[in-house]
């Protein structure tokens, strides 16, 4: 089977890049084909990247908790780009201060994100989850967004 290829970035004016580069580092050891666009980075350049390598997932950040100003219509323009069924994941300090987890994470999703990731999120959970939707998108099944992530299952409903 050919390497999933997987676009990363940090969206928006974030610069904070270095969490980014350790989870591409890590996509591209677990076999992952990685397109890093890096920091400072539009919303139609993570479609246009997508369209351009025929990705199968984008993987964003936000850390300067600007993610609901950056991130909005982000799915919409997947769709506009015949990408309707792309898996986008999210992930970082989203918000500007401290709100309940679970409230943040059904804002984006209902976004349109297939998955929203707390700051602090293990590297390995972030795979696992992946690696799980990879394998039900190329089932036919829906990602159910709903059921609990690793860290979910190993902390509790709160990051």
């Amino acid at each position: 089977m050919q390497a999933k290829t997987l676009v990363t970035g940090v969206i928006g004016a974030d610069t904070h890049i270095v969490g980014n580069r350790i989870l591409s580092t890590a996509l591209e050891k677990a076999g992952y084909k990685v397109v890093a666009l890096g920091a400072l980075t539009p919303a139609g350049d993570f479609i246009k990247a997508a369209i351009e390598t025929a990705a199968d997932a984008i993987m964003v950040s936000s850390l300067y908790g600007q993610g609901e100003i950056d991130c909005r219509g982000f799915r919409d323009l997947c769709v506009e780009a015949g990408m309707e069924d792309i898996l986008i994941y999210l992930g970082g300090n989203l918000v500007v201060g401290k709100q309940p987890w679970r409230e943040v994470e059904q804002r984006f999703l209902a976004m349109g994100f297939d998955r929203v990731f707390p700051p602090g999120t293990r590297i390995e959970d972030v795979l696992a989850t992946l690696a799980a939707d990879f394998v039900a998108r190329d089932r036919g099944e829906r990602l159910d967004a709903t059921l609990p992530t690793p860290w979910a299952t190993r902390q509790g409903a709160e990051p």
